[in-house]
């Protein structure tokens, strides 16, 4: 950030800058060097459970579900057959896939809290009270797991 007051950077070439060159209707930065290293190292936890480990987490709910297996298995089988691999396009005709998919990313989701947001006034919310400007971070998998949710 000090290079940027500096005018030694100029350049938007990467997330950090971006976040850094990020200002509200005054010109003034809309986000702290707190907030900025929040950002970052939510994106950073995100990638520790890649796609990849998404995928294995969905098959293992899957295999023990068979009857939802068998399900998914047959919509894949009517819409895409067993002669070709699944085609981007394909998606919009695999609802019961994205069903299971959506679902698993309830139960696993990929990144384990949600982007750090500022109250905008006092409030009190799941008989909590959350003082403005306060930062609130929530747990996705609490969220997908509570059932009140």
């Amino acid at each position: 950030m000090e290079m940027w007051k500096l005018g030694l950077k100029s350049e938007d070439n990467d997330i950090l800058v971006i976040l850094i060159n990020l200002k509200n209707s005054q010109n003034r930065p809309l986000l702290s060097i707190r907030e900025i290293k929040a950002v970052i190292l939510e994106m950073m936890l995100a990638t520790i459970d890649n796609p990849s480990n998404a995928l294995k987490w969905t098959m293992a709910e899957m295999i023990n579900k068979p009857d939802i297996l068998a399900k998914a298995c047959e919509e894949l089988d009517r819409v895409i057959g067993k002669n070709r691999l699944v085609q981007e396009s394909d998606l919009s005709k695999l609802n019961y896939v994205k069903a299971c998919l959506k679902e698993s990313f309830r139960i696993h989701p990929v990144s384990p809290f949600t982007l750090p947001h500022i109250s905008s006034k006092n409030i009190v919310m799941g008989g909590h009270f959350i003082p403005n400007g306060s930062h609130v971070v929530l747990s996705r998998p609490g969220l997908g797991r509570n059932p009140r949710i």
